[in-house]
């Protein structure tokens, strides 16, 4: 199948020729028709999948293929988002994708001044994005009228959920017109996520493209054992040995994020970290560094990292394993994306075997245990830490955009060993270590 297939207008499809797409993925396919026929849509999708386009190509259409309005623009399209980096990431391809039409569009979210967003929706705007709270913040204000919204989207809405959003959507969609198309998007349908739809959603068009709880077939997964206390000497060292360009990694508290950032830094390796108590200028720069290849490695929470999407990120590091065994699917859905291939790498302390145990049977599979030579649990700290987080040589933009392989993504396996937790299929003991051979 074609985008020439889905009936887009010609505007659209040169904007989707411009970005070098060729065919759509599976929640396109499915979502682009039923969002044309004006149909509601709940929609069930990982992170990856090509959702974002899946909704901003056929919004763009339907409003640029209805009479317009008469006087000042008022908001048609309302897409509401639960992160501020979502939001942008959601108005950039907007913008992208409507580049030859004349719908405008706008976005608005916390952290950043509200004066320069009141100028621009006086100005009026076809597409709104925003976050619940900044959105409230103008509608107290007075300053975004609703009234003439003909499509609501919620995206992420399991996430929005999360962070406690749901009675701020319930006052937005309170101020929205009963006849309206509403598409509701979540990585899954949870019994929360079903109570809202049959809320807000008539005899929605149900599409699920992956199974719950799934991960990419291009995503490498393993586990590092490894000491608590020897997590940063490890993590310095798989990016140091295995020259890693562009890396991801996650902590579960905003000061361990600043903490390990600055341990990086003080390893010789380019860091920076976005949390929720950075400013939004702060979060900005750091996400546009990590792109751009000017920053080596971004440290962030669950939540900050939420809808980063980042074009063929080829590692995602785990420096300690979320509370919810669902935050690693989002995760390392940070990587292989859209097809291509990543690796996601675990670092593992025995406090936090648990935590391992409830995510492999959420995936109802095993995760392959590797100890790297040198930084077994019961190995003398390195000598000398300056040779091994000497920091390699930089790649090219090309040679970082290039699919990785195996034997570049991590020391070499001939050095490193197999650890499980708990019994092993041959009956050794909890912990027992064995050679990969």
């Amino acid at each position: 199948m074609s985008f020439q297939t889905l009936g887009l207008r010609a505007e659209l499809l040169r904007a989707i020729a411009d970005q070098g797409y060729e065919q759509p993925t599976p929640i396109q396919q499915q979502a682009i028709p039923i969002i044309l026929e004006g149909r509601d849509l709940l929609g069930a999708a990982q992170t990856g999948t090509g959702k974002t386009a899946g909704f901003t190509l056929p919004i763009l259409q339907r409003l640029c293929a209805a009479k317009p309005h008469l006087g000042p623009r008022p908001v048609r399209a309302l897409i509401l988002t639960p992160t501020r980096e979502l939001a942008a990431q959601v108005a950039d391809s907007v913008a992208t994708y409507g580049r030859h039409l004349p719908a405008t569009s706008a976005v608005v979210f916390g952290g950043v001044s509200i004066g320069p967003q009141i100028q621009r929706l006086r100005r009026g705007v076809d597409i709104l994005i925003a976050t619940p709270g900044r959105l409230l913040d103008h509608v107290s204000q007075r300053t975004v009228d609703l009234s003439k919204v003909e499509i609501l989207v919620l995206d992420e809405g399991d996430r929005m959920l999360d962070m406690g959003f749901i009675r701020d959507i319930r006052r937005i969609i309170a101020l929205l017109p009963k006849q309206r198309q509403t598409l509701l998007f979540s990585a899954t349908f949870s019994e929360d996520i079903r109570a809202l739809a049959n809320g807000i959603l008539k005899n929605p068009a149900r599409v699920d493209v992956a199974p719950r709880n799934a991960t990419a077939d291009g995503i490498e997964q393993r586990v590092h054992v490894v000491d608590k206390s020897r997590k940063r000497d490890l993590l310095s060292h798989l990016i140091g040995t295995g020259n890693w360009q562009q890396v991801l990694v996650f902590t579960r508290t905003k000061h361990g994020a600043n903490r390990l950032a600055q341990q990086l830094e003080q390893d010789g390796i380019d860091c920076a970290a976005i949390h929720g108590n950075k400013s939004q200028g702060a979060r900005t720069r750091a996400l546009a560094d990590f792109k751009a290849g000017k920053v080596r490695v971004l440290v962030a929470t669950d939540i900050a990292a939420r809808g980063l999407d980042i074009d063929q990120l080829p590692h995602v590091v785990n420096y300690e394993l979320p509370n919810v065994p669902e935050d690693y699917v989002h995760r390392i859905g940070r990587t292989g994306r859209a097809g291509s291939e990543g690796t996601a790498v675990s670092l593992v302390c025995h406090e936090e075997r648990d935590d391992l145990r409830a995510i492999e049977r959420l995936l109802k599979r095993e995760i392959t245990r590797e100890v790297v030579a040198g930084f077994d649990a019961r190995a003398p700290q390195h000598p000398d830490r300056r040779a091994t987080h000497a920091p390699q040589r930089p790649l090219s933009q090309q040679q970082r955009h290039q699919p990785h392989s195996r034997s570049t993504s991590a020391p070499n396996r001939d050095t490193r060993q197999r650890r499980h937790f708990g019994p092993s299929r041959n009956g050794t003991r909890s912990g027992a270590t064995r050679a990969r051979g």
